[in-house]
Parts: structure tokens; sequence; C-alpha cells
């Protein structure tokens, strides 16, 4: 046996490591035959090896053999089926195999529905530095804190829509420390980017069919106004799948 098969079963012993096999090949314990008739004051010569991993050479060894030990064949009566059994269990192997193939189909079918009813969104063309500076807003947008109007928390009567702060005490006018953030400057979005949507999209509000002719799909999209009826509205969704414009309120 070659020097790498001989470590390689050896490092199924539990507690031999790889460093372990190679000092016992190189101490003469260069097959695995030498390993089984070596006794356990020559393995405890080497250094490294207690009576422990003795122990476990030994044992593993042991149960090799004995699995290798063909087992004496048992004389079994084979169990003769009757005609009626054997029909019984072909109908209900055919009937298994129509289950399957009705799921089968069945996912198929739901996998279909999916593909056909998912449409991927249109994106506009605008260039990469809008891309980028989009990405940029939207950190921004994550950063910038809640902006709620003076002493909204003291009276019932005062709502959370933001006003600026006035008065000569006013801590929120003299920015003190523990009161809240103003609306500055600094929390504004890019210049590239004001007015667009998320999506890139200029928004574009439609009130009927005729609105649409003038909207560049490439860079304008739709939004649907609020007021528009049901029936409208359906017109308006089909007429922009003609002309190929997204509507961001479908």
């Amino acid at each position: 046996m070659a020097k790498d098969d001989v470590i390689k079963e050896l490092t199924k012993v539990k507690g031999v490591g790889k460093a372990k096999a190679e000092t016992l090949y190189d101490k003469g314990f260069n097959s695995i035959d030498k390993i089984k008739k070596a006794s356990a004051t020559e393995l405890k010569k080497i250094d490294g090896i207690t009576d422990t991993i003795v122990k476990n050479i030994n044992n593993h060894f042991k149960d090799e053999k004995s699995e290798k030990k063909v087992k004496p064949k048992t004389t079994e009566k084979k169990e003769t089926k009757k005609p009626e059994e054997k029909t019984k269990e072909k109908v209900e192997q055919k009937k298994q195999e129509k289950k399957e193939t009705k799921k089968e189909i069945d996912e198929k079918e739901e996998k279909e529905t999916l593909e056909e009813e998912y449409k991927v969104k249109k994106k506009p063309k605008i260039s990469k530095e809008q891309v980028k500076m989009l990405k940029i807003r939207k950190q921004i947008k994550k950063r910038t804190p809640d902006f709620l109007r003076e002493e909204w928390f003291r009276y019932k009567r005062i709502p959370k829509n933001w006003r600026r702060p006035d008065g000569i005490t006013s801590k929120m006018r003299r920015n003190f420390k523990y009161r809240p953030s103003k609306v500055r400057v600094g929390f504004r979005g890019p210049k590239q980017t004001r007015g667009l949507h998320p999506s890139g999209f200029k928004e574009v509000i439609v009130n009927n069919t005729r609105d649409l002719e003038t909207i560049d799909p490439k860079i304008e999209a739709a939004r649907i106004s609020s007021t528009v009826g049901t029936k409208k509205r359906i017109d308006i969704e089909k007429k922009a799948e003609e002309l190929e414009i997204r509507i961001l309120n479908m």
C-alpha cells in the first residue's frame, strides 16, 4: 500500500491525526498488517501514542474484521402473492401515477400564469450620473428626520405638520441641542434628481386619453388623477399600453 492510503486509514482511528499517522509510518509501521500484528508495548514506545490510542487502534481494526466476515445465509421462504393481490397493487400504482401527473400539470399551469401576469416595468432612458444621484438621494432620504412643528407634543390643538418656528424666546428657532432639527438646505437632495419619481421618470398628471399624446415615453411617465373614474381609467390604461407609456399608479 502507498503511504497516503496507510495514513488515510490511520486517521480514521479516534485520536490519531495526520502527524501521529506519519510518525507511525516513519517508525516502521508502513502497512496495516504490521499495525494489526504490533503489540501494545511496541506502539507505546512511539512518542504521542498513549494507552487510549492503542485501545482505539485495536478496536478499530477488530470492527473492520467483524464487518468483513460474511453472515451465514438464512433460508427464507418467499411469499407468493395471489393474482387478485397483484391486480390490486397494479391499480393502486396507476392511481398514484395519475395523481402525480395531475400535480405536475397544475404546477406547470401555475408557473405559466405567473409568467403571463408578471411583466417587467419600463425604465427611463437617463444618464449614468442621474442613476448615481438617485441612489444618493435615497440615502439622504433615509437619514433625514421627521420635521415636526414646535411644541406639537404639549398641546392637543397644535398639529404635527411643519411650521417655521418664530418668537424671541423660541428654543427651536435658536437651535438648542435638545430641540428637534429644523428644515434646512443641507437635507435637500441632488439638483439633477429634483422632481423625479424614484424610478427616474418625470411625473405627468393625466385626466384623459388626449393627455397621453403629449408624453415622451422615454423620459416621462403618467400618473392618473384621483378625480378620474373607473371607466376613463380603463381607457387610459389601454391607450398607455399602446403608446408604451408607464403608469405610476396602476
